[in-house]
């Protein structure tokens, strides 16, 4: 087996493209609107690629997605172990089960949940949402989204060009912005769009607006896009249910950790 570094995005989405709906992120990430923000690393096995690690270092700490099916979880496993003196002493990950283990040989691992990974297949539900009510965002509207995040999503991992691409949509209430849906990957190239930093403010939740919100969103990446997924928290009970209402269903599941070098 061969521990290597990735350049060539054709070879990368051969391998993604055989389970779409867990490396959804990973295909966005190859426009080039994110691919000089990235880092590849791979296992080859008689130069078959059979695992691949992602490192996103628009944030800080940088995210390293660890996934894997877990038919191909030994593979993931190698990796991972071939991996840890590129790491940096702290980042934020995503990992399918079974693997936290390698890394534990080396860092702290601070538990951030269960994510399920959900992709909206029902399409027809979608349709049924009003919507009339959201507005699109721009560039301009940047302090006001900003303010929202510091009220109700301070933990969000929004980067402010993400409003470069066109796809922020919100509903404002007595002149303020008060709900919010965006991304954290879209891709026309790719043909893939991740949902991200998704909020309501708490004032104004449990009133349809992050549904509205987000089914907007949905209908105008459907012009440009043939997959759209997401990531939630398999605790978030009241964001799953608004999820599933537009279309989405689970797919997957993995666990997010903040991880420090012991």
């Amino acid at each position: 087996m061969e521990f290597v570094t990735l350049y060539n995005k054709n070879e990368i989405e051969t391998f993604l493209r055989k389970n779409p709906s867990l490396f959804l992120y990973h295909i966005g990430d190859l426009d080039e609107f994110y691919f000089p923000l990235t880092q590849w690393y791979g296992l080859k096995t008689n130069n078959d690629l059979k695992a691949v690690i992602l490192l996103y270092k628009a944030f800080q700490p940088i995210v390293i997605q660890a996934l894997s099916s877990q038919k191909e979880l030994s593979y993931l496993n190698k990796l991972l172990e071939s991996s840890l003196n590129i790491f940096p002493d702290k980042f934020y990950t995503h990992l399918t089960s079974g693997v936290e283990k390698i890394l534990e040989s080396k860092y702290k691992l601070i538990s951030k949940g269960e994510h399920y990974k959900m992709i909206l297949k029902d399409k027809q539900s979608l349709q049924k949402i009003d919507t009339t009510s959201v507005y699109k965002l721009f560039t301009r509207d940047i302090e006001e989204l900003n303010t929202l995040y510091n009220s109700a999503y301070p933990d969000n991992f929004f980067d402010p060009r993400m409003l470069e691409t066109g796809m922020y949509y919100g509903i404002k209430k007595n002149n303020q912005l008060i709900s919010v849906a965006g991304i954290h990957v879209y891709s026309k190239i790719f043909k893939v769009a991740s949902l991200g930093n998704i909020t309501t403010h708490p004032d104004y939740r449990n009133n349809g607006y992050g549904t509205a919100a987000t089914a907007k969103l949905c209908k105008e990446l459907l012009k440009n896009v043939d997959i759209v997924g997401l990531n939630v928290g398999t605790d978030n009970i009241g964001a799953i249910k608004s999820y599933e209402k537009i279309g989405f269903r689970k797919t997957d599941v993995y666990r997010e950790y903040l991880i420090k070098l012991k």
